[in-house]
């Protein structure tokens, strides 16, 4: 009986804490012999406060068919957020790691630290959710740039 009880509790705590992710967009096409999904037009992704919005998504999946990785391509719009960050900001390409919070920003990323109120640009931006870090990498001919704002005292 005690067994009985805690697969219950097990499955109960699943159904409660598992994120739900939707995918909207105008069309959508599988291609299982790549094991991906394509959402094209107007393609949006959310998951809890989290969301990505772009021209094309692009859901990679594993063997088990669950995401392993997000792409959102061209005209990317987003907004990532949890207990230690919350970033708004665009790019022309996103890589999304579900399993490791990982995002990776490419072709004139911008991205503004909302709790911070601070904002970067460069060619390339990733910010890792779990740890609340981020890396910025720029060019020769569009270098880094980072803005924030000094409190008067």
């Amino acid at each position: 009986m005690k067994f009985f009880k805690i697969i219950l509790l097990f499955l109960f705590t699943q159904t409660v804490f598992a994120e739900k992710v939707e995918i909207t967009s105008d069309s959508m096409s599988a291609m299982d012999l790549n094991k991906e999904v394509h959402f094209i037009g107007n393609a949006k992704v959310k998951q809890l406060k989290d969301w990505i919005h772009a021209d094309k998504i692009i859901v990679h999946l594993n063997k088990k068919n669950q995401a392993k990785m997000y792409e959102a391509i061209g005209n990317v719009t987003f907004e990532f957020q949890n207990e230690k960050g919350h970033y708004l900001g665009s790019s022309n390409k996103v890589k999304y790691y579900p399993l490791t919070s990982l995002y990776i920003l490419l072709g004139k990323a911008k991205v503004e630290d909302v709790l911070n109120k601070r904002t970067a640009k460069g060619d390339e931006i990733t910010v890792n959710m779990l740890t609340g870090s981020s890396k910025v990498k720029g060019t020769k001919k569009k270098p880094v740039k980072f803005t924030f704002d000094m409190e008067k005292k």
